[in-house]
């Protein structure tokens, strides 16, 4: 039976609940084990990218998450876009920022299969300096990289672009695969770093994208079972 999750109901109390998965956390900082990305590495991503870009020069960028209210580089141009063959997903595993090694969260990431509602925004090309300045070194940092950049196929109302999108990298061991929704809601429940938790993470993620106009059902799912745990476990 398909369920509809009201974004009008009971809102108030679905923060109330998230509000309880947070608690104080310190940075642990760099896990030993892990290589991180150096300035050559980034340069080296840029050129890659860029080379294999669209022949005009024009980089038009997918946000489908938090790139979209905070896009981090600067944009002349937005429309709204549907990229096809991608979702959004938690499918990559984090104990830091969100998370601990004792309570693993996870975060969302492009991964292929299904379509996806976002914004795609138009950037400099004359300056494309600001890719691994900002926007490469927000979204990747060790090796390998979980996310990964790539040309994919968007859908606007002036018709198809090609797009650069962060996609999830199925070889990073980060990866979890395809969780079943109850196991998502488990860690998100759980999870909290000194960023924050994981419920507040798809909390401000649901509220923002609606507040955008994009509804994403399955993350309002998500953000059900979420509150029904934590609404559970305060009892």
């Amino acid at each position: 039976m398909h369920v509809v999750y009201r974004t009008n109901v009971s809102i108030c109390a679905r923060h109330a609940a998230v509000a309880r998965a947070h608690r104080a956390a310190e940075d642990p900082g760099p896990e030993p084990h892990i290589v991180y990305h150096s300035d050559d590495d980034y340069a080296a991503a840029v050129a890659t990218i860029l080379a294999a870009g669209p022949a005009s020069g024009e980089i038009w960028l997918f946000a489908y998450g938090p790139l979209i209210w905070k896009p981090e580089v600067g944009h002349h141009e937005e429309q709204d876009a549907v990229a096809r063959g991608w979702h959004r997903s938690f499918c990559f595993r984090v104990t830091r920022f969100r998370g601990d090694k004792d309570k693993p969260g996870l975060m969302m990431a492009l991964d292929r299969g299904g379509q996806c509602k976002g914004v795609a925004y138009r950037l400099d090309a004359c300056n494309p300096a600001t890719l691994p300045g900002r926007l490469f070194r927000r979204e990747f940092t060790s090796r390998p990289a979980n996310s990964m950049p790539r040309w994919i196929r968007i859908d606007t109302d002036k018709g198809p672009l090609t797009a650069l999108a962060l996609v999830m990298n199925r070889n990073s061991p980060v990866h979890t695969g395809r969780l079943a929704p109850e196991a998502v809601a488990d860690m998100l429940a759980s999870a909290c770093g000194h960023w924050g938790s994981g419920a507040d993470y798809l909390f401000n993620t649901v509220t923002r994208l609606e507040a955008r106009g994009i509804r994403d059902s399955h993350l309002w799912r998500l953000q059900h079972l979420v509150a029904e745990r934590l609404t559970r476990g305060g009892d």
